[in-house]
């Protein structure tokens, strides 16, 4: 089975901090499928490092105010045409993100409260059929 992995859990750095988050469970699924990586901000055009952000509504700022919503809406919707070309109808994404959160995001205060809610192209993966999961739980899975 393809299924589309948010890369900086693949230990590629990606992220806004330009770090890979490595998960060994993540890893793991690649003993019987194959991962597709993806990091929606880059497809955005955005570089790593890159200035924090958080989704505030329907809208993503950085913490300086600055308005970056197209980018975050350019990568989720290449990531969702990548979905498409590799035929993959779930997605495992690094929880918390803008992009990628797939329960959980910041709630756009930038003081570290974490709010119920979906980043930007987890929300539009969801919406196209394509099952969106986080990186902790993977044991909801049968694969």
């Amino acid at each position: 089975m393809n299924i589309l992995v948010s890369a900086c859990l693949l230990d590629i750095p990606c992220r806004y901090d330009a770090k890979g988050t490595a998960s060994e469970a993540v890893l793991k699924l690649m003993e019987k499928h194959t991962l597709i990586p993806v990091c929606p901000e880059q497809l955005g055009g955005l570089p790593a490092p890159r200035e924090c952000c958080e989704r505030c509504g329907n809208r993503v700022l950085t913490k300086s105010g600055v308005d970056i919503t197209e980018p975050f809406v350019k990568g989720a919707q290449e990531t969702l045409r990548l979905a498409a070309l590799y035929g993959c109808k779930l997605a495992v994404l690094k929880e918390r993100s803008p992009s990628c959160g797939s329960s959980i995001i910041y709630d756009g205060t930038f003081t570290g409260k974490r709010i119920d809610g979906k980043g930007v192209t987890a929300e539009l993966l969801e919406q196209n059929g394509v099952r969106v999961i986080s990186e902790n739980r993977l044991d909801e899975l049968e694969l």
